[in-house]
């Protein structure tokens, strides 16, 4: 029984994601019609339509996680501070992209705390590969580590909405995402646009890079 409790749930959160990224304002209601099931079931699981946006924030923080880890766990993991800094930056767009218009939606319902929250297993990781580099000259920053980590993802949050906004080309955000991290942590500019055209080309053979 709980393993069918669990389907259910997995299936509305995924209807529930395409719906509100569909619709920001999409009811409970609508969202249960379009997972073919009625509303009561949304509500067992789900008692408010903020939570219902607080777990699908859980998943994305998961996901994103997950990306960042399977980047810097292949094989030829860099010892480069750069490049590692570089690959997880591209490998968490990929997924964020697909969050990102949930992310203006969930700063209605969820407190901007508890995304950051959320999101702190993800900084703490990227603290550390901060420090590496920090530590070995690679990066050069007046900011401690951790206070960096923070620029970091707000950083990330403002190419989100700028996208969504429409200041930025979906396409090209994750290589500016990527860039501007770099530069940030005091990366040249230009070194740090051709390490991640050359992780890109890398990464996806079949990608080329918008100039």
């Amino acid at each position: 029984m709980a393993g069918r409790a669990d389907v259910n749930r997995r299936r509305i959160l995924g209807v529930a994601l395409a719906e509100l990224l569909r619709d920001p304002d999409a009811s409970m209601e609508q969202i249960a019609r379009a997972a073919g099931v009625v509303r009561r079931t949304v509500y067992g699981h789900f008692p408010s339509r903020d939570a219902l946006i607080a777990a699908l924030v859980d998943d994305a923080a998961v996901a994103v996680g997950a990306a960042r880890a399977a980047a810097l766990e292949s094989p030829d993991d860099p010892e480069d501070a750069a490049e590692a800094l570089a690959r997880a930056v591209l490998a968490m767009w990929e997924i964020a992209d697909g969050y990102r218009l949930l992310i203006s939606l969930a700063q209605r319902s969820v407190t901007v705390e508890g995304i950051l929250r959320r999101l702190e297993p993800v900084r703490r990781e990227g603290e550390a590969l901060l420090q590496r580099g920090l530590d070995s000259g690679r990066f050069t920053s007046p900011l401690p580590a951790a206070a960096l980590a923070y620029v970091h993802e707000q950083v990330l949050f403002g190419l989100m909405q700028a996208v969504n906004d429409g200041l930025l080309e979906p396409g090209e955000a994750g290589r500016s995402a990527a860039v501007t991290v770099l530069a940030a942590a005091g990366v040249p500019a230009a070194e740090a646009d051709r390490l991640v055209t050359r992780l890109r080309r890398a990464m996806d053979p079949g990608h080329s890079p918008l100039r």
